[in-house]
């Protein structure tokens, strides 16, 4: 197989697609170049994942947890062998930065560990009955067959951390990914093949999400559905599952608030607004939105904010010197450059920034200077709908309860952070900031791999990922009741 060119992989075997017709990936940063060729899958080809998971899985969840974490290890190590590779594959796929995309990289091979131990842990729990000759106990089982469909913006992390917990609890899994990611998505694949997993038990099918995601949802021997990815296609996918009877997780948009009390570390504050909202291009579901400041440190809090944000260096990624790489795609640059244009229609003052960049070296990619708006008011569709862009919108308050009243008049609840010293305002902050993570003194983006990751509102189907709260979703409980 070309180095640049993936086929499926299904049944253990990379396959072209019935159709014959691929897709090709460009990149970001120089939207002439080629990354890789990936196949424009069919509803045929989808049928023969599924069909080779459904065969596959009744062995593998026979083996023991640590039978099957043992393949999990070995990803691990080798993916850690081509950490490298897929890190620089990443960067000129979607515009990561590379000490971002190695950082990224190295965290899936952190989660194939994590959950490599897992197969070591309790499944279930002794249960007293009424019946004193009885033994009665639970233990988790497998759900079965998992369609796991990714986005773009994590094409390493993602996907691992959807797929290594329901391969340790005992599922076969089928994965698509984005388009935009499925090269870097391939090579992922690559490592687990190498790892030695049976055949059949993970499977990669690339193509468009009207056909393959949808396909998934819709499939009557897929037991679950993972999705990350838009809200709208997010309800499409959790209503098709739910019709047939399936299960499905959701994880979608975020538009999340940093809050900058007046006791607050302007500095520290200045650089996790920076960090939070405008690494990776603003292409986190979890990046800072929209920075709410108390009127009192204001204007001091927006100066330190253009200054620093002046200095930032954009470029292609591929050395240390670029601080924020392209956007990952034409559609998504013109996205985020319609947004920028709403904000100034709708009357937000844009005080940076918010121009493309066509000078030198970046004349062929989708660049874009980093955008701050002042004057944003909550009915703005800056200050409510997703940009997923390095847009940063500036509003006032007077004091931290209208800032916490404010920061929830969203329709997401996925992340949200505060700046301040004030045990009252963090203990408020915490109890009534709707949001599945909420972070204190830090920044909005940044999830811990063992820690459960969910949002709450429209981010969610207020299901969790990650840590060991995944078991919830790639398992079910079956409760035995033994009398001899």
């Amino acid at each position: 197989m070309s180095e640049n060119i993936f086929l499926n992989f299904i049944g253990g075997e990379w396959q072209k697609s019935v159709s014959g017709d691929v897709g090709k990936s460009y990149n970001p940063a120089n939207k002439n170049e080629i990354v890789g060729i990936v196949q424009k899958s069919t509803k045929d080809d989808l049928d023969r994942a599924v069909e080779q998971a459904k065969s596959a899985q009744k062995a593998w969840r026979k083996l023991s947890g640590a039978e099957r974490g043992n393949y999990l290890y070995r990803a691990a190590a080798i993916l850690t062998d081509n950490l490298d590779e897929v890190a620089m594959t990443m960067t000129k796929e979607m515009g990561k930065s590379l000490p971002e995309a190695k950082g990224e990289t190295n965290r899936g091979i952190e989660i194939l560990k994590y959950y490599a131990g897992e197969g070591m842990r309790a499944d279930g729990e002794v249960i007293p009955s009424t019946d004193a000759s009885a033994l009665m106990f639970s233990k988790r089982v497998p759900i079965g067959v998992v369609g796991v469909i990714t986005p773009w913006n994590f094409p390493v992390a993602i996907p691992l951390w959807k797929m290594a917990p329901a391969l340790i609890y005992g599922n076969t899994v089928v994965l698509k990914p984005a388009t935009e990611g499925a090269v870097t998505a391939a090579k992922v694949i690559e490592c687990l093949e190498k790892a030695g997993f049976p055949a059949g038990v993970i499977n990669f099918v690339s193509g468009s999400g009207s056909v393959i995601g949808q396909g998934l949802a819709e499939h009557p021997d897929v037991n679950a559905v993972t999705f990350t990815g838009s809200n709208d296609v997010g309800k499409r996918i959790g209503t098709t599952v739910a019709e047939r009877g399936g299960k499905y997780q959701l994880e979608m948009g975020g538009k999340n608030p940093i809050i900058i009390a007046e006791d607050a570390d302007i500095e520290a504050a200045v650089e996790a607004t920076l960090s939070g909202g405008l690494k990776s291009t603003g292409q986190k579901c979890t990046c800072s939105s929209r920075v709410i400041v108390q009127s009192t440190i204001y204007d001091q809090f927006k100066e330190q904010l253009i200054k620093k944000t002046s200095e930032i260096t954009v470029g292609d990624g591929m050395d240390d010197s670029t601080w924020m790489g392209p956007c990952a795609s034409e559609e998504q640059f013109n996205t985020v450059k319609h947004y920028i244009a709403k904000g100034q229609e709708e009357g937000a003052a844009l005080v940076f920034g918010g121009k493309q960049l066509t000078e030198g070296k970046l004349k062929n990619g989708y660049y874009l200077e980093p955008a701050i708006f002042e004057n944003v008011t909550t009915d703005m569709t800056i200050a409510q709908e997703e940009i997923f862009g390095p847009v940063l919108a500036l509003m006032k308050v007077d004091t931290v309860e209208e800032a916490i009243e404010l920061a929830n008049d969203v329709d997401f609840g996925l992340s949200a952070s505060i700046f301040t010293k004030n045990i009252d305002h963090i203990l408020s902050f915490i109890d009534d900031m709707e949001a599945g993570l909420v972070r204190i003194n830090s920044e909005t983006a940044g999830v811990e791999l063992q820690a459960p990751f969910g949002g709450m509102k429209a981010s969610s189907s207020y299901s969790r990922e990650q840590g060991q709260a995944a078991k919830e979703f790639f398992t079910t409980i079956k409760t035995v009741f033994i009398k001899g």
